[in-house]
């Protein structure tokens, strides 16, 4: 029976986030089940302003610090085992995975 799943990966660095899809599609091919994605969403930025001195004294300067959010949105339709398979792929730390159950 067909199960359909929707993966929303999120991660602040791009490169090990694509490794994640490209390992996905691995799977999914290997098992013959149908995949559309990934769909890459807009990148969050967050932008931090800092003051360079703590003390007050002299030119108020300041530093900008940026953390950027890659996400991409993954919908695959197949069987059990390959719901399974991808159960057990290796995901680094940075990468986070929510799996959504239609």
């Amino acid at each position: 029976m067909a199960q359909e799943v929707r993966l929303k990966l999120s991660s602040t660095d791009h490169r090990k986030l694509e490794e994640v899809c490209e390992r996905i599609k691995k799977v999914v091919e290997e098992t013959g089940a149908q995949m559309s994605g990934p769909i890459p969403l807009p990148t969050k930025r967050l932008i931090v302003p800092t003051r360079r001195s703590p003390d007050g004294e002299g030119k108020a300067t300041w530093d900008k610090w940026e953390m950027r959010i890659h996400k991409r949105l993954i919908d695959i339709k197949g069987d059990e085992r390959t719901i399974r398979r991808l159960m057990r792929i290796h995901i680094p730390e940075e990468v986070h995975v929510e799996i959504i159950m239609k």
